[in-house]
């Protein structure tokens, strides 16, 4: 029986910067992880100046390549629209890294902080007294645990244990991702395409997406908005297939090799969160924006506000939900609102000219690109910023906004 202060679970960006956190705040941390070393994950790699800002407030930023990006192009319906990373509370550079590479690096910093981390290790059974995690069963012995932070990732084998339920009513995202050589990989934009069609010229439900990454590739992707009443009849991989076909001279595009899938709970959307002792961060707690899939700048900043909670020593089981809530909410509420509007197939046939084409483009895309980004801060006072906040409290929260129960 092992004996730690806080127990980890999940190597990922929300679990690595977690271990970083906790064992900079003098705890004595264990990592752990069901998968080996350097582990893939389907994802589009790229890292917002959110994300950015946060590696920088933990002092992680050497875990980066040098290459830099400078925001979005928006491409659809007859337009392209560029939309550079603003210049606010988050500086205006962003990044982008194979996950693999990224995870192990910050797998590392835990490491030379002095978090233990033990890999091809997972929690595969917990002990409760009275709501509280008194201990949690692993190959490599029983842990004693006095706080455990959840990270494992959309999926969250331990978060089903604890009573984690994901609430498919609501808008999720399905997504398939590769990587391609492309001669274009130093292109510091990343690049997403709203309007994808197949061969006969029918509209797709979904997206796609060139990350370029600065090593000679690019991450590319495709992914759509699906809700239980309204699935996505869409084969994500055959899309990616068809996008990277359509995209190819373009971009000079080698094959698509390490093709992987993923369903993804967003906005919040699940329940049962925390614990007298414990709390579920990142993908684990559906810290996803709606707009767009992105959850790595959610991630690391939950990991940090969970461990600057459980220092404090509060009971999590209402602290937690309240802390997404007060942090996260309005913006996820109105996030999940609006793309929920996308899954009608003819909401986006309707409104997707508007915002690519003609004298509003250049002021509505680079606001929904910076809305899309996660750059909008409680603390920001322009227009746009008051104009989401105020319509955000006006749209009805409905279930499952990381409900306790």
């Amino acid at each position: 029986m092992s004996e730690f202060e806080c127990l980890v679970v999940g190597a990922g960006p929300s679990g690595a910067a977690a271990a970083v956190a906790a064992q900079r705040a003098g705890m004595s941390t264990l990592l752990i992880d069901a998968q080996p070393p350097r582990r893939d994950k389907t994802c589009g790699d790229g890292l917002t100046p959110r994300a950015v800002h946060t590696l920088r407030r933990l002092d992680l930023t050497d875990v980066l390549p040098p290459y830099r990006n400078l925001g979005l192009k928006l491409h659809g319906f007859g337009g392209d629209v560029t939309a550079p990373w603003p210049d606010g509370t988050f500086g205006s550079e962003g990044s982008a890294v194979p996950r693999a590479q990224f995870d192990a690096s910050l797998v590392d910093r835990a490491r030379t902080a002095g978090a233990t981390v033990w890999h091809d290790c997972p929690a595969t059974r917990v002990e409760r007294e009275q709501g509280r995690i008194s201990s949690v069963e692993t190959p490599r012995g029983d842990i004693r645990p006095k706080w455990v932070i959840v990270a494992d990732g959309v999926r969250s084998t331990l978060g089903k244990q604890l009573g984690r339920v994901w609430h498919r009513d609501q808008v999720y995202g399905i997504a398939a991702r590769s990587y391609c050589e492309s001669p274009e990989s130093n292109e510091p934009w990343m690049h997403s395409h709203v309007e994808l069609r197949d061969a006969r010229g029918v509209l797709q439900p979904g997206y796609g997406w060139i990350f370029p990454l600065g090593d000679g590739t690019v991450n590319l992707g495709c992914g759509a908005l699906s809700t239980d009443a309204r699935p996505a009849k869409v084969n994500t991989k055959a899309l990616l297939a068809q996008y990277a076909a359509q995209q190819r001279a373009k971009w000079g595009l080698g094959p698509e090799r390490n093709v992987t899938s993923a369903l993804l709970p967003m906005g919040g959307a699940v329940s049962n969160v925390a614990g007298p002792n414990w709390a579920l961060v990142g993908d684990a707690a559906a810290c996803v924006n709606p707009l767009n899939g992105e959850g790595i700048d959610y991630g690391l900043e939950t990991a940090v506000r969970a461990v600057d909670l459980l220092r404090e020593g509060h009971d999590l089981t209402l602290a937690w939900p309240h802390e997404l809530r007060r942090t996260y909410g309005e913006a996820f509420t109105l996030a999940r609102a609006a793309a929920r509007l996308l899954t009608y197939p003819r909401f986006l046939p309707a409104v997707g000219p508007l915002g690519m084409r003609g004298a509003g483009a250049r002021f509505l895309m680079p606001a929904a690109a910076r809305l899309m980004g996660n750059l909008v801060t409680p603390e920001d006072t322009d227009l746009i910023a008051r104009a989401w906040r105020a319509a955000g409290r006006a749209v009805p929260t409905g279930r499952a906004l990381w409900d306790p129960s």
